[in-house]
């Protein structure tokens, strides 16, 4: 007798019960590999879980980080606007101290001189601020890399 007959091969009650008996032997046979493969797909959903809340948590900081900025500006700039009007102010009280010969010309010019440095911290600030509003922009998605 052969042990290999061809013709079980085309009838089809006998390839079929083969192939059902291959279909669950199978599974068994593999089973850790099958274990393996399980729960490396696992082990990547929860890494990918961890990445997406690490991205959040990170959008998050970054937008509160840069909305205190926004908030400690506005209060700089409000200061400083009060030091330019003082300032300024006081070039008329220097320049009228000067035409009355009660201070000499040198401290009418370091008047305008620190006046002059508050106007250009009070752009600085400014500058300051518009950039904070674009980097918030920025952190929310407002369009580019």
């Amino acid at each position: 007798m052969d042990a290999f007959k061809k013709g079980l091969l085309t009838k089809t009650p006998e390839s079929l019960v083969y192939s059902f008996a291959g279909d669950f032997v199978g599974p068994i046979i593999n089973s850790s590999a099958i274990k393996a493969l399980y729960k490396n797909a696992n082990s990547k959903q929860i890494q990918a879980i961890f990445e997406y809340e690490k991205t959040i948590l990170n959008a998050y900081i970054e937008v509160a980080n840069e909305l205190s900025n926004i908030q400690n500006l506005k209060k700089v700039y409000t200061f400083k606007e009060g030091q330019v009007t003082t300032l300024t102010e006081s070039i008329t009280l220097s320049t009228r101290l000067f035409t009355t010969a009660r201070a000499d010309y040198l401290e009418v010019l370091q008047t305008q001189r620190e006046a002059l440095e508050a106007k250009i911290a009070l752009v600085e600030t400014k500058k300051d601020q518009l950039m904070a509003n674009i980097h918030l922009y920025k952190f929310l998605g407002g369009g580019w890399n």
